[in-house]
């Protein structure tokens, strides 16, 4: 599957992981050039506290676009080491 957005590729994987209809990339995966981090974070009752990447792309930001968990709790654990993506980041397969 690929991560893509304004035309640039975020992440390319194989090894996909679906939870809630949101594919988890594997981190190794990642274009790390295009992130920057944000001091957002949410809380999931089930996964717990996510924390955000901003985008930067071509001088263009989507902020906190990247989500991830980075100490999820035991009920998903399998997203441990994964992001995910929304806010207009197109993931096709």
């Amino acid at each position: 599957m690929k991560a893509t957005w304004n035309g640039t590729v975020i992440a390319e994987s194989d090894d996909i992981v679906t939870v809630e209809g949101n594919a988890y990339f594997p981190e190794s995966s990642l274009n790390l050039d295009l992130l920057r981090r944000s001091d957002h974070t949410s809380v999931c009752p089930w996964k717990g506290t996510a924390h955000y990447f901003d985008l930067v792309v071509d001088g263009a930001t989507n902020p906190n676009a990247v989500w991830y968990y980075p100490e999820p709790k035991e009920a998903a654990a399998e997203i441990r080491g994964r992001v995910a993506f929304w806010k207009g980041v197109k993931v096709t397969a």
